[in-house]
């Protein structure tokens, strides 16, 4: 990597978000480091590598202690001045239903993995006294997720663990970001089971180069959490503050539920 160009990581990175987020450092000056388990990432890599920027891939499932250490070790002797932790997946069904094994990725992606690579990251931040350390959170995070809630609990937990680190690392230099996007057009509900029988699956959804744009804007501005997205988005982010959990576990039920998206006008698809 180029000593002239700070380095972004950014996890998560073969599509969606975090290959739009990726995009944004490149196009602004960084050199980047980007990870994903899939075989796309060599592609978006590549792509990447079009904007002048320097871009090393680490192919490594987060999921799992070997993934987490491949990527730390390919980070071993450079100097990380931003952190995007994005990679996350989600699980729809109710979860008597669900198969515990697809619950415990969810945990291990999206809770676990985060934990694992934020503590040495942000150490190394601190003990410079730089550096900039994001998490891709939800508008999920504010509501229980009926037909949804490991997903919806592994992102209420990522909104938290984010806004305590900005709070205990505020006088150190180092800014840590939560952005918070709504249900956004990538391949997460396909993923996760939801694009075909359900209302949140076959609705509309917002571009993910705007979120991301908006992401990066509030990570290079060092603000601790962020609504990303249209204003429809942002809006259901307001809502999820001040409505009663009962509410808004209803609400989420109406949108989830297997079954809920018979008949809705499938709008962009993922």
């Amino acid at each position: 990597m180029k000593d002239t160009r700070p380095l972004a990581l950014v996890t998560g990175a073969s599509s969606g978000i975090g290959h739009e987020l990726a995009r944004q450092f490149a196009l602004n000056g960084y050199d980047l480091v980007v990870n994903a388990e899939d075989e796309r990432l060599e592609s978006a890599a590549r792509a990447l590598r079009e904007t002048g920027a320097e871009v090393r891939a680490v192919r490594a499932d987060l999921r799992t202690p070997e993934g987490r250490y491949r990527l730390l070790d390919a980070l071993d002797g450079l100097t990380v001045d931003v952190a995007a932790l994005n990679a996350g997946v989600g699980q729809g069904g109710a979860f008597v239903d669900t198969d515990l094994a697809d619950d415990q990725e969810v945990i291990d992606l999206n809770v676990t993995a985060t934990v694992r690579l934020a503590k040495p990251l942000l150490r190394a931040m601190v003990a410079r006294g730089a550096g900039r350390i994001a998490f891709t959170s939800s508008v999920a995070s504010t509501m229980p997720g009926s037909f949804q809630p490991v997903y919806n609990a592994s992102k209420a937990f990522v909104q938290s663990f984010a806004q305590a680190l900005a709070e205990e690392v505020k006088d150190s230099g180092v800014t840590v970001t939560s952005f918070m996007p709504g249900p956004t057009d990538t391949d997460f509900f396909h993923r996760a089971g939801m694009a075909d029988d359900t209302r949140i699956g076959a609705m509309e959804k917002d571009d993910p180069a705007q979120v991301a744009e908006q992401a990066f804007r509030a990570i290079v501005k060092g603000e601790k959490k962020a609504l990303t997205g249209s204003l429809k988005a942002k809006a259901q982010g307001l809502a999820g503050k001040v409505l009663p959990d009962g509410v808004k576990a209803v609400a989420h039920r109406r949108m989830a539920e297997p079954g809920s998206g018979a008949g809705e006008d499938s709008g962009r698809q993922e």
